[in-house]
This record gives structure tokens, sequence and C-alpha cells, in this order.
């Protein structure tokens, strides 16, 4: 119900605006600033996702919970779609989530209400460790080996097709 309220909001409010605003500065300015918004929005974009995914890759790197930074960079996504969008209410909504502030309140609004059952990295159960320090010794549930690919061998009545050399 809440999408449908929005997307039968959102293009009215966009309408009334660029009614308004066309008719405070004209057509051409108006179309300019829409430009405009959508040109820096890009940009904007650009820089902040990069900021975002050096913060996902530290969080990874570190083996921390990902939460965080991948929240943010949905945000930026979000905000970089709400951009290109032509409008100015829809321009004012992207560049409010691009803006570091509004993003970590968001966050933090959504993170009190979303409960997460279990996180794990890679599957490892055992504790938090350094990945410089080498692995504990197992209880022989481990084996290690060697193997050799083999290949079946060609039937006699097997002949070249042309296309390669065998």
């Amino acid at each position: 119900m809440w999408l449908f309220v929005a997307f039968l909001v959102v293009p009215l409010i966009e309408i009334a605006l660029f009614i308004q605003v066309g008719g405070w500065i004209g057509l051409w300015p108006t179309l300019g600033i829409v430009v405009l918004t959508a040109i820096l929005g890009t940009w904007l974009v650009r820089t902040q996702g990069r900021l975002a995914i050096g913060r996902l890759r530290s969080s990874l790197d570190k083996l921390d919970d990902p939460t965080e930074p991948l929240a943010h960079g949905a945000m930026i996504l979000i905000a970089g779609a709400l951009l290109l969008t032509p409008g100015f209410f829809t321009d004012a909504v992207g560049f409010a989530l691009l803006t570091p502030g509004i993003r970590q309140a968001a966050f933090t609004y959504l993170h009190k209400r979303v409960r997460v059952e279990k996180f794990e990295m890679g599957g490892n159960t055992e504790p938090h460790r350094d990945r410089h320090q080498p692995r504990p010794e197992t209880n022989g549930d481990v084996i290690d080996g060697d193997y050799e690919e083999v290949s079946p061998p060609k039937k006699p009545t097997h002949r070249s097709s042309g296309w390669t050399k065998h």
C-alpha cells in the first residue's frame, strides 16, 4: 500500500514543483537546474560510492560486521537513482541521502528496528582471530593429499574432425 501511495504522490509533487519553479524562473532555467543537479549528483555519487566501497573493503579485511558500510552503500545507490530522476523533490531526497549525517541517522533508525539473528564471515564458526596467525591444529578431520587429473582413453574408432589437432 505504501509503495502505491509513493508512486502516486511523488509524481504529483514533482509536477507541482515543475509548474511552480517554471512559473517563477521560466522553462529553460528550470530545465538547466534539472540537468545541473543530475550532473552534480552523478559526481557526488561516484565520490561517495568510492569512499563507501573503501569502508566496506576495510571492514571485510578486518573481518568486522559489514552491515553499516553496506547500508551506506545502498543509500548512496538509492541517492544516485533519485538524483538521475528528473525532479526537484527526488533531487532533494537524493542530496539528503548523500549527506553522511542523514545516512547515519537513517542507519541508526533502521538498525534499531531490524534484528540480525546470526552473522558469520565465510562460514567460520571459530572465534575471531588474526588472519596472519597460523590455523590451530585440527583433530584429524583434515586429510592432506595430491591429485592428478586422468582423462578417459579415446576409443580406437575416434577420428579427428578436422577442427582440432589430435
